[in-house]
């Protein structure tokens, strides 16, 4: 197991415990409590965690995990998921797209998708409608769109969040407040039959909601491992939602709960 991988693990243990012993740890992950010892300090530096004496404890009550960490949790769902998300959008639509693991999918299977829609003739540049026009809060989203030629990248100001380098706050509700969206694509911490789609953080959800707002139509994009779940802040109601894209692994018993509360359930 490499230094990533232990870190992710950890990370994940103390995610669901909110407190971590080395020798648990280390039984559980089958390393040495010396390593385990190295990686917490380490952990720590970063302020990822609270070292205590023979272990740690998570930063909070709610605990959230950076994205760097997050991005290799059920990847081949979330790509599948994101392939499908993409098959959705039409030529020359703009679409909103949210931060997270799913939605960076997303952007990511979007590029793909139109990568031939404005193919590089060697002439000079003539002016022509974009293939696509996405507007995004996430910087690493943007980053990777801002190199595509035939899509057109608008991104709100506002303020990083490091842990999911979203752009939240004023300036990006301002922008929000200007545009209209074809379709938004909104990745979620979780989707609760009863109050619908939530996030962790009380300003990304106020974000993702104006994103909803400003949308013709809303898909929400989650594996199955948060279906049924609650989190800190609501983003909006199962009824301001056309379609959920998540996997197969959803429980039935779940999937039938958000079917009754009239939400369109797409697994792939």
């Amino acid at each position: 197991m490499s230094k990533h991988e232990r870190w992710n693990a950890l990370l994940e243990l103390l995610a669901s415990a909110g407190r971590l012993e080395v020798e648990e740890a280390a039984a559980r992950l089958d390393v040495s409590a010396a390593t385990i010892r190295r990686d917490l300090d380490e952990l720590a530096e970063q302020r990822l965690l609270v070292r205590t004496r023979g272990g740690a404890l998570a930063h909070g009550v709610s605990y959230e995990l950076p994205l760097r960490y997050k991005s290799g949790r059920h990847a081949a769902e979330k790509a599948r998921i994101a392939a499908a998300a993409a098959e959705l959008v039409a030529p020359g639509e703009v679409v909103g797209l949210n931060g997270g693991t799913t939605t960076t999918e997303v952007a990511r299977a979007l590029a793909v998708r139109f990568a031939g829609e404005r193919a590089d003739t060697g002439q000079p540049p003539v002016p022509a409608a974009p293939a696509l026009t996405v507007v995004t809060n996430a910087l690493n989203i943007a980053a990777e769109l801002a190199v595509r030629p035939q899509i057109k990248l608008v991104t709100t100001g506002g303020v990083a969040r490091p842990q999911t380098y979203e752009l939240v706050g004023p300036l990006a509700a301002g922008v929000l407040g200007e545009v209209v969206l074809d379709t938004v694509v909104l990745g979620v911490d979780g989707v609760d039959p009863a109050l619908g789609a939530m996030a962790h953080q009380e300003e990304e959800a106020s974000i993702s909601r104006l994103f909803a707002e400003r949308a013709g139509r809303v898909v929400v994009v989650t594996d199955s491992s948060k279906l049924g779940r609650r989190a800190f802040a609501r983003i909006c109601g199962l009824e301001q939602v056309d379609l959920l894209v998540t996997d197969t692994g959803v429980d039935p018993g779940t999937a039938e709960r958000l079917t009754e509360a009239g939400l369109r359930v797409h697994t792939v």
